[in-house]
């Protein structure tokens, strides 16, 4: 079956509601996902481990997804300790999503003195190691060798962006794919390569988590104005930025899921956008649980292999 995350909603004091994590666990979702939006302009933003480790205080199985960890903000040892911390209280719930990081420059960049060039070699020397300092083993960084304990299960590592790059990338060192803002057409072409570059490089066929946004409620205002920041920020053509979001009923949904399935995604996150959180929410579910009845009709039930990765 395909497998669905979500963000949390804000309160009114515009911190993530952490009570509606167990919310989404009851729904059945498969994970809870945090962005890693810090900037330093003034966007309200949060800390990801620290949220979801809010998350897992009030869950009991559903998955803890970071959507996407920068990593060249952080030293790895570092993001290695949150991630074996997080592990442990959580029960082995952390799916870790990560990638270069899409605001070199800001403020927040410069006052952390994260590198401005060179993120893709910063990113492959920390998913080099990040396996090894999870486990515990000794592990060398730079001039050091150290060991982090106590061990923890690594846990799976997607690896975000829509680049050949990122996708070259995950093939060497992650066990998913995480594209994001990408319509189900054009995801089915970058999945061929995917599986070219896996060939070529005599690999595993990562899996495939979609990012996104949704708006599942009566909002024709919200659906434009994320399609014109598509256009005019992301440089998207307008007939590929108004595949993008996904709305409509949960049966009109339950079909753009199945698109996605069809074009190589295991697992779709969607952000929902436009209000009514909690409606939303539940329109989400429910359009989950109609894919999920039309694929026991057609051809059985199926679902993403949660273990045996190959870290």
């Amino acid at each position: 079956m395909m497998r669905i995350s979500t963000t949390l909603p804000v309160t009114q004091t515009g911190s993530p509601d952490i009570a509606m994590a167990r919310h989404l666990e009851e729904l059945g979702y498969d994970a809870v996902s945090m962005a890693d939006f810090i900037i330093g302009d003034g966007t309200p933003s949060f800390d990801a481990a620290l949220v979801l480790a809010g998350a897992a205080t009030v869950t009991e199985k559903i998955g803890l997804e970071f959507g996407v960890l920068s990593l060249p903000l952080r030293p790895t040892a570092w993001v290695a300790t949150q991630m074996q911390t997080l592990q442990h209280l959580s029960g082995n719930r952390v799916v870790l999503g990560v990638g270069i990081g899409g605001f070199p420059g800001s403020p927040f960049w410069r006052a952390v003195g994260a590198p401005l060039h060179g993120r893709g070699r910063w990113t492959d020397a920390a998913l080099r190691a990040l396996p090894g300092l999870i486990r515990g083993e000794p592990t060398k960084l730079g001039d050091e060798e150290i060991t982090l304990a106590p061990a923890a299960p690594v846990p799976p590592i997607l690896i975000g962006g829509n680049s050949e790059a990122a996708m070259r990338r995950t093939v060497l060192h992650g066990d998913g794919w995480a594209p994001s803002l990408i319509s189900p057409a054009t995801l089915a072409k970058k999945a061929v390569r995917l599986r070219e570059i896996a060939h070529e490089l005599d690999r595993p066929t990562p899996s495939i988590s979609v990012g996104g946004h949704a708006i599942l409620i009566d909002n024709p205002a919200a659906i434009e104005s994320f399609t014109r920041v598509l256009v005019e920020v992301h440089r998207m053509p307008p007939e590929e930025a108004a595949a993008v979001p996904v709305t409509g009923s949960p049966a009109q949904v339950a079909e753009r899921l199945q698109a996605y399935s069809e074009a190589g995604a295991d697992m779709v996150g969607l952000a929902l956008d436009g209000g009514d959180w909690m409606r939303q929410a539940e329109a989400l579910a429910e359009a989950r649980a109609q894919l999920g009845h039309d694929e026991k009709n057609a051809s059985g039930d199926s679902e993403l292999k949660t273990g045996g990765f190959r870290h």
